[in-house]
């Protein structure tokens, strides 16, 4: 295939706003089809296989009484449900009926992911997202990562959707060359070649993706983007960024949410230095991400979706991430029980060991200021406007 049919195919890809999906499922029966799916083709870590299956597989929170308000969430790139473990039990709390999905490609073994598309992930979350607003009378969404822009996508274009929840959303990467990966993915499936040395995965997220994994990354970041430039999104919105993020530009999430996301109500949560904008703007609300007491560095990409006593990856949880960009001399010192600090990946000090920080010690406010910000959306549902022309 030449270059320029390449290029063309890329930007056809897009191109079908419109389609319908085929005829939904019920969330039980998307649910059924998953475990089957998953029981056919995982790659099991442990012996514990129903255990597995059970971390893996999309998942429903019933509040008491009956619902009114629903919420979808879904996982980034390389992830799975257990992203939203402890977020989905907190707004089960305050009477949502929760529920999580499981993106094509994932759940399974990183191979699954050669040959995956957007609009497998695009089909997934209309699907459920019309299941959940045909039970309840109001549908929130929320995504992590990947997920953000998948859900950003969608209410751009549904203007029922009554707010957003946004963790490290992966609208633009810290990569200046994301877009190749579209180009190349034919001609070289892995950027990094599978090996011995790196995991390819664990019980409930991918270590290693493929380079069409990247690719269809790269095409929901760049449909998020163009729904985002073209106007601002009047609803309510929380979004939540690591300054010291290895994977994104936390620069241009500040300036989006300054510009793009306009509601009165919109917090921005920012675990850093407090950027400019916080200075002005009162909805920008600020945490240091440097706890030393606790051995914190900085706060990573992932470690804000989860509470310190998470059974995986909270404080002492059993799924620690040693890689994480060091010299193989600290890998191994982590793997095999030294003390370690917590950090994203990549971040190194003289006489340190770091692991991932894979958990928020300060989820119980990140989760009220959540609760603060639904509040806020379900007030102004009613006569809410969901674009606002720039």
């Amino acid at each position: 295939m030449t270059g320029t049919a390449l290029i063309t195919a890329i930007a056809c890809a897009d191109i079908g706003d419109e389609h319908r999906f085929e005829q939904k499922r019920s969330f039980e029966a998307y649910q059924r089809d998953s475990i089957e799916w998953l029981k056919q083709r995982r790659v099991f870590q442990s012996e514990d296989k129903s255990t597995e299956l059970t971390l893996n597989t999309p998942r429903e929170w019933r509040p008491q009484g009956k619902p009114h308000q629903g919420i979808l969430l879904v996982h980034g790139l390389g992830d799975s449900p257990w992203s939203f473990h402890d977020i989905g039990e907190q707004l089960a709390k305050r009477g949502f009926l929760v529920r999580t999905v499981l993106l094509p490609g994932h759940g399974t073994r990183p191979e699954d992911m050669l040959d995956v598309t957007l609009e497998d992930w695009r089909r997934v979350v209309e699907e459920q997202a019309q299941v959940l607003s045909a039970e309840v009378d109001l549908v929130y969404l929320g995504g992590f990562s990947t997920g953000a822009n998948l859900v950003v996508d969608y209410a751009y274009a549904h203007t029922d959707i009554a707010g957003l929840l946004l963790f490290s959303p992966a609208f633009e990467s810290d990569s200046a060359f994301d877009w190749l990966t579209p180009l190349i993915a034919w001609a070289r499936p892995w950027l990094l070649e599978p090996s011995e040395v790196r995991p390819m995965q664990n019980s409930v997220r991918y270590m290693t993706v493929p380079t069409n994994g990247f690719a269809q990354f790269y095409r929901s970041s760049r449909r998020a983007r163009r729904a985002l430039h073209h106007a601002s999104y009047n609803k309510p919105v929380l979004m939540v960024v690591a300054e010291h993020d290895s994977v994104l530009d936390t620069a241009y999430l500040s300036e989006i949410f300054r510009t793009r996301l306009t509601h009165p109500a919109s917090r921005l949560i920012w675990y850093g230095n407090a950027p400019n904008q916080a200075k002005t703007d009162p909805r920008v609300l600020v945490k240091t991400d440097k706890l030393p007491e606790a051995r914190i560095s900085q706060f990573s990409h992932m470690g804000m979706m989860f509470s310190p006593n998470n059974p995986l990856y909270g404080n002492e949880g059993r799924l620690r991430i040693c890689w994480n960009g060091q010299s193989e001399t600290a890998t191994t010192a982590c793997e095999q029980g030294a003390t370690v600090w917590f950090s994203d990946w990549g971040h190194k000090e003289e006489g340190k060991i770091h692991a991932r920080l894979t958990f928020n010690p300060y989820f119980e406010w990140q989760s009220n200021v959540i609760g603060q910000v639904l509040n806020e959306a379900l007030q102004n549902s009613p006569s809410a406007s969901t674009q606002e022309s720039p």
